[in-house]
C-alpha cells in the first residue's frame, strides 16, 4: 500500500506544476493513466455554454367599468408595466371613440379621488387584472385656454368703456365732463393687470398639459367679465367723482400698485424655475430681488401681492365695485392660500411650519 506524499517532495511539487500546466512534457515522457486521471479529475466536468434566458414581459389587462351601473364598458389588454394612465385612455379611446381622453375620469374605487394622467399603472396592480371605475367629466378645455379667455375678456371690456361709447354713456354729456387723471391712470393699470396675467400665462406658468371642465371656464369668464363691466362703468362714467384726498391718495395707492404688481410677477417666476437645478424639490427660497423677501413670511406671497394689487386699486380709485370686487377677492385668495399652504405642510413642514398662509401673523 502506498503512502501520501508530503508536500514537500520533489514527486508532489512536480504533480502541482503538471495540474497547472507549468511543466511542459517532452517527446520522451510517457505520460500515464493516473496522470490523466488527476488531470481529468482537476478539469471538472466539462459543462454546456448557459442557454439564453428570454425575459417574459407580465403584461395587464385593464378592466373599465360604468361608475353607476358597474356595467363593464371594455377590457384594454396587452398594457405594459412601463405603461401610465394615459396611455390606458387613448387605447380606451380607440375602443370608445366617443370619449376623448381629456374627459375621461378613472378612479381606482367608485368613491375615491381620479386618478392622475402621469401615474403609472404598475403600481395599480395587485394582479394581472386591474379594475377601472369610468367618469365622463364633459368637455374640457386646456388649461391655458382657460386663462386666456377668462384674462382677455376684463382687458378688452375695459377699453371698450374707457372710450365710452356712445350706446353706453350719453354722447353729450360724455364731451361736456372733463376726465380726471384718475381715470386714464385707473385704465393704465388696470390693462397692465391683465396684460401681465395674459403674458405670464404664455411665458412663465407651466402646465402640466391637464385640463378643467368647460363649465368651470364659463363661470371664471362670468365673474370676472362681469366685475369688469360694472367697475369700468362707474370708473369712466361722465359724473365719476374723483378720490376725497385728491393726488395724494391717488399717488399714494398707485406706487403701492405697481410695486404689487411687481412682487407678483418675480414671486410667479421664482416659483416656475423652483425645480430647475434638479436637485430633489424644496420649498422655495427668497432670492437676492426684495421682492421675493416675502417669502420669509408666507408661504403664498404671490396671493399676497395679488389681495395688495386689488386694495390699492380700491384706495386709488374711491368706488363701491371695487371695493366690493376686492372684498371677494381676498376670500377667494385665502381659501386658495390656506389650501396650498397645507400641502406645503406636508411636504416641507420645517421650512413652512413658521410662516403664515396669506398675511403674516393674521394668517
Amino acid at each position: 500500500m502506498q503512502g501520501r506524499q508530503k508536500p514537500g517532495t520533489p514527486e508532489h511539487q512536480e504533480d502541482l506544476a503538471a495540474r497547472e500546466g507549468a511543466l511542459p512534457m517532452s517527446h520522451n515522457d510517457k505520460p500515464s493513466f493516473t496522470g490523466f486521471s488527476q488531470l481529468a479529475v482537476s478539469a471538472g466536468h466539462l459543462k454546456p455554454p448557459p442557454a439564453l434566458k428570454h425575459s417574459k414581459i407580465t403584461y395587464f389587462e385593464v378592466e373599465i367599468l360604468d361608475v353607476q351601473s358597474k356595467k363593464q364598458i371594455c377590457i384594454v389588454d396587452k398594457v405594459s408595466p412601463s405603461s401610465t394612465l394615459l396611455d390606458v385612455k387613448l387605447k380606451f379611446h380607440k375602443a370608445c371613440p366617443q370619449w376623448s381622453p381629456s374627459r375621461v375620469g378613472l378612479q381606482l374605487e367608485r368613491n375615491g379621488p381620479y386618478l392622475k394622467d402621469s401615474i403609472n399603472i404598475q403600481s395599480l396592480a395587485v394582479s394581472s387584472i386591474i379594475t377601472l371605475y369610468f367618469t365622463d367629466l364633459g368637455q374640457q378645455v386646456g388649461w391655458t385656454t382657460f386663462f386666456l379667455t377668462e384674462y382677455s375678456g376684463p382687458l378688452l371690456i375695459y377699453l371698450l368703456f374707457y372710450i365710452r361709447l356712445s350706446t353706453i354713456y350719453d354722447q353729450v354729456e360724455s364731451t361736456k365732463n372733463f376726465r380726471h387723471p384718475v381715470v386714464h391712470l385707473a385704465c393704465f393699470c388696470h390693462c397692465l393687470h391683465y396684460i401681465r396675467h395674459l403674458l405670464e400665462t404664455l411665458f412663465v406658468h407651466k402646465f402640466s398639459g391637464g385640463h378643467t371642465p368647460l363649465k368651470n371656464m364659463i363661470k371664471g369668464c362670468a365673474f370676472y367679465w362681469g366685475f369688469t363691466s360694472w367697475i369700468a362703468y362707474y370708473i369712466n362714467h361722465p359724473q365719476y367723482t374723483p378720490p376725497s384726498f385728491g393726488h395724494r391718495q391717488v399717488s399714494f395707492a398707485a406706487l403701492a400698485f405697481l410695486m404689487c404688481e411687481a412682487g407678483n410677477h418675480f414671486i410667479n417666476v421664482v416659483l416656475a424655475h423652483q425645480n430647475h437645478s434638479g436637485s430633489k424639490a424644496c420649498f422655495p427660497s427668497p432670492t437676492y430681488n426684495p421682492f421675493t423677501w416675502l417669502f420669509f413670511l408666507v408661504s403664498c406671497p404671490n396671493y399676497t401681492y395679488e389681495v395688495g394689487s386689488w386694495i390699492s386699486f380700491t384706495v386709488m380709485t374711491q368706488t363701491l365695485p371695487v371695493g366690493i370686487f376686492a372684498f371677494l377677492m381676498v376670500i377667494q385668495m385665502c381659501l386658495w392660500a390656506q389650501r396650498k399652504h397645507k400641502l406645503y405642510l406636508k411636504r416641507f413642514y420645517p421650512e413652512v411650519r413658521r410662516k403664515a398662509a396669506l398675511i403674516p401673523i393674521i394668517f
